[in-house]
């Protein structure tokens, strides 16, 4: 069994689901399309533009948030995860609508692959920061100010635009002591969005590739929300 194949094992009948971003949802979403083709009866809440392209082309019906909360759960991916199921996400530049779709949601089931599991967050060198393009120039001072290392995320040698039509900063860091609060001062800088940090977030981690299930983890006292 994949981790795409357990994370399906959540997903009940008449569900709303928080679709996430980036390969591992991928996977799970080309899944969830062939059971609504066989008649799993399921709505969902893409966290991206790719994602709800996705799934529309597989058939799978979506919903606003407002018409979907509160949702029965979300499966996305994860670039980090710590030893308390802590996370860093946003690689794949969706942070904010992720951490969204997850507050909104009883459950986050969340698929990481190999090199995903670090002993502190961080240990990968990079936090995403998304933020509001006027602020730009004072969330690189600040972001400087707290020893973090902003460089605007570019595409073709354009800066890079989210689904929410802010800029993301890809902050060098080292290992993060204290997550909780970094995220704190961080959100303190007026113009920055949301960050890369998902603490006390994930409920159950699935380790694993393509192949099979390394591994089930849940968060201690993780009952849904």
């Amino acid at each position: 069994m994949t981790i795409y194949e357990r994370a399906l094992d959540f997903v009940a009948d008449g569900a709303v689901v928080g679709l996430g971003s980036g390969r591992a949802s991928t996977e799970f979403i080309k899944l969830v399309g062939a059971r609504v083709r066989a008649g799993l009866r399921v709505r969902g809440v893409p966290t991206s533009q790719k994602s709800a392209e996705l799934a529309r082309s597989l058939g799978i019906p979506l919903v606003s948030l407002e018409e979907g909360m509160p949702l029965a759960l979300t499966v996305d991916g994860a670039d980090e995860v710590d030893p308390q199921l802590n996370l860093i996400k946003g690689y794949g530049r969706a942070l904010v609508r992720e951490k969204i779709v997850a507050a909104a949601s009883r459950l986050l089931v969340i698929l990481v692959g190999a090199g995903k599991t670090v002993p502190a967050l961080g240990s990968h060198g990079k936090l995403p920061v998304e933020v509001v393009p006027f602020a730009l120039p004072l969330c690189r001072a600040r972001l400087t100010e707290l020893g973090l290392r902003p460089v605007a995320y570019e595409v073709d040698g354009k800066p890079f635009v989210s689904d929410n039509g802010n800029a993301i900063l890809d902050c060098g860091v080292d290992p993060i002591s204290d997550p909780a609060a970094l995220e704190t001062r961080i959100l303190a800088i007026p113009g920055v969005v949301g960050t890369g940090l998902f603490l006390g977030m994930a409920d159950v981690v699935l380790f694993g590739d393509d192949e099979f299930q390394l591994k089930e983890e849940k968060r201690r006292g993780a009952t849904g929300r």
